[in-house]
């Protein structure tokens, strides 16, 4: 039975979540000897029609997978569209000479995919970077039975469980509990709100705004010094200086010496002579 084609619309999660999960519901489920029929005829003659109907067949399948990770407050059609890739990966992978089902060889790409988008999009700080780390995150969620913190036992039991430190497993929820600050208070709050923005509370350790005055009153003298001392140079040694070091295409001491009918070597100790004199009325 080859699978009938949809309107696109329906085919798509996130058009309309609801016409699309009815969309694959309605898709028939392959026998075993038809997904193997279709299996060998991918496998061994790359047949993308074929290809296509063991991903549409087993949709549903990433829809029932993709439901069960709803609790980390991301959009259901963002999390089935990932799991279809995954599921499209592991029609790719599929060898049917191995002797199992589609359906349990794809829930690990399927898996994977939603597993990586949910640590991509959860928080806007990794909370899980290593290969233990994801496992507990993923797991740690099932093993809290609500709300409240897990007490010294109930954490020692999960650590046990998953083969880690109770130190991690406390790490961990913590992370789990945290939540997303923005800096900047939001546009429609008022002065009461103030105190809960990290942009009135947090202090910069690398920032002295006594320093930063003397720093800029600093610079400011020092460019009306530079400025000055340049003035006070006469012209051939002004753009000397202005050709050699402030231009973007900075001409060679032989260029500007045969414009100015003299050697190189004059036109290096003009260029000492001035750079000298400006060290010496910033200086002063």
């Amino acid at each position: 039975m080859e699978v009938s084609l949809r309107p696109v619309d329906q085919m798509v999660p996130g058009a309309n979540l609801a016409a699309y999960v009815h969309a694959v519901g309605s898709i028939p489920i392959l026998s075993p000897e038809r997904e193997r029929d279709l299996a060998e005829d991918l496998y061994y003659n790359d047949n993308l029609d074929a290809a296509r109907e063991l991903v549409m067949s087993h949709l549903r399948f990433v829809v029932h997978i993709a439901r069960s990770y709803s609790g980390y407050g991301l959009a259901e059609a963002d999390l089935i569209q990932e799991g279809n890739v995954g599921l499209m990966k592991a029609v790719k992978r599929f060898n049917p000479e191995k002797g199992v089902r589609l359906v349990s060889f794809a829930v690990h790409w399927i898996k994977a995919e939603i597993h990586e988008y949910i640590l991509r999009n959860w928080r806007i700080v990794k909370v899980a970077t290593t290969k233990a780390q994801r496992k507990l995150f993923f797991n740690l969620r099932s093993h809290k039975k609500g709300l409240a913190w897990l007490t010294a036992d109930e954490a020692q039991a999960v650590a046990n469980e998953l083969g880690v430190d109770v130190r991690e497993v406390q790490r961990m929820e913590g992370r789990l509990a945290s939540r997303d600050v923005a800096f900047d208070l939001p546009v429609d709050s008022d002065d009461e709100d103030a105190w809960q923005a990290p942009q009135y509370y947090l202090e910069d350790a690398g920032s002295d705004p006594a320093l930063n005055v003397e720093e800029g009153q600093w610079q400011e003298n020092t460019q009306a010094q530079l400025h000055s001392a340049l003035a006070d140079l006469d012209e051939r040694s002004r753009d000397i200086l202005a050709r050699r070091w402030l231009a973007e295409e900075k001409a060679t001491l032989h260029e500007l010496a045969d414009q100015y009918g003299v050697s190189a070597e004059r036109i290096r100790q003009l260029e000492t002579n001035a750079m000298k004199k400006l060290r010496a009325a910033i200086a002063a």
